[in-house]
């Protein structure tokens, strides 16, 4: 299964876009930042992460501010053209700041 999902902020927002078929197209870079344990350890990571998002869900996201934190769910596939991988976004939501971690809405 290839599912990701991914506490992130934005930290950048490129042009909307337009494929060959007409989907609008959001392509952004995600960071995050956090804490695991690993053999034993706490390790700090960060992380820069590229993503897309189509149709309603580039048009909602293009929407968001530079900085804001959310919740993302989508797949990891390789580019087009290009290397490593890149998120494909399905989902986001606001990050919640109560104590319970419960969700209180989506955009």
């Amino acid at each position: 299964m290839n599912h990701l999902l991914l506490t992130a902020s934005i930290a950048e927002l490129k042009a909307l876009r337009y494929t060959p078929a007409g989907l609008p197209a959001q392509d952004m870079v995600l960071e995050h930042e956090s804490q695991v344990e690993e053999a034993g350890q706490t390790r700090q990571i960060k992380a820069s992460i590229r993503a897309v998002a189509f149709g309603a869900v580039a048009e909602r996201m293009r929407k968001q501010v530079v900085g804001s934190s959310w919740r993302f769910a989508g797949f990891v596939a390789n580019p087009r053209l290009g290397k490593g991988l890149v998120l494909h976004v399905q989902e986001f939501q606001p990050v919640s700041t109560d104590s319970s971690g419960a969700h209180h809405g989506r955009t």
